[in-house]
């Protein structure tokens, strides 16, 4: 199986169009771009209304299963993917009725959304970075607002943990055999 190489650049207009490289680890992204490096996925080019007029546009850079064609896969860091469009307004949650014998409302109006592509890349670390947000479960226990922007940013950051996973423990009747210490098997 083949590595998907990512794009070393400073932001995702130059990872497409004049990437400093290409690296399947961070490692090698490190090494090619001189400093530290911040894999990122960030949607670059217009808004499109439909995801065919998307596929179209970005023939060749995306997988279509219209006409089968995909890209090597070493070359498969682009994807289009729908989001709300600017301005339009998400839909707001609903309360449960508990009428005519249906729990919930009929849902509301799906917003206006758009398909756009968004390109994997490794960012280069003192490049201009988009904006950097707490974990959720901190910003949450810190009881202060937060602007729309930062949660919006914090709902579309990956999980990260608040501290190094701990090693597994050893039950009491389990035993690491000498010959074969990364095992762990029971002892009776």
């Amino acid at each position: 199986m083949t590595a998907i190489l990512y794009p070393v650049a400073t932001n995702a207009e130059l990872a497409l169009s004049r990437p400093q490289g290409r690296a399947a680890r961070e490692s090698e992204a490190r090494r090619r771009a001189g400093e530290a490096v911040v894999f990122a996925t960030d949607a670059v080019g217009p808004a499109f209304a439909t995801r065919e007029a998307a596929l179209d546009a970005y023939k060749g850079r995306v997988e279509d299963e219209r006409t089968g064609t995909t890209p090597e896969p070493e070359d498969r860091y682009c994807r289009i993917v729908e989001q709300v469009a600017e301005g339009a307004k998400p839909p707001r949650p609903v309360a449960p009725t508990y009428a005519d014998g249906h729990r919930w409302p009929d849902p509301p109006k799906r917003p206006k959304t758009v398909w756009r592509l968004t390109v994997s890349y490794w960012r280069i670390g003192t490049a201009e970075r988009p904006l950097d947000t707490p974990q959720a479960r901190v910003a949450r226990k810190s009881g202060e607002a937060l602007a729309p922007e930062a949660l919006r940013a914090i709902a579309q950051a990956p999980l990260r943990p608040t501290k190094p996973q701990q090693p597994l423990d050893i039950g009491l009747f389990e035993t690491r055999p000498p010959e074969a210490p990364h095992i762990v098997m029971p002892d009776e």
